[in-house]
């Protein structure tokens, strides 16, 4: 699959998540439940799903490598089939570092 197909897949799932997810109204700010004040809780699942992408991309190990990176709430799950467990790694510390990310799921695998 070309990388644009990909990445226009991977905003489509994210997008149909989020519709999922807004079908409940956002809990009213109280003193037991604060509004978000930190900046990593205004970006876009669609941005951070771009930054690790991004990122991901522009890493020489993981070049070639077909990740699946999608993001709801900042939650951000990964997929895909990688050659070592080092990789897997580079991966989750890239996924980490994204601006707005939140919590990692990691569902890659390695190549048998």
């Amino acid at each position: 699959m070309n990388p644009h197909r990909r990445r226009l897949l991977s905003a489509a799932t994210a997008l149909a998540l989020f519709g999922l997810g807004a079908c409940s109204k956002a809990p009213e700010p109280t003193a037991a439940n604060p509004p978000a004040s930190s900046a990593a809780a205004n970006v876009s699942d669609i941005d951070v799903t771009e930054h690790v992408t991004t990122a991901l991309r522009q890493t020489e190990s993981l070049k070639g490598i077909n990740i699946s990176v999608v993001t709801l709430n900042g939650d951000v799950r990964l997929t895909g089939v990688l050659d070592s467990q080092a990789q897997i790694d580079e991966t989750l510390k890239i996924a980490r570092a994204a601006e707005g990310a939140h919590t990692i799921h990691d569902e890659l695998t390695i190549r048998k």
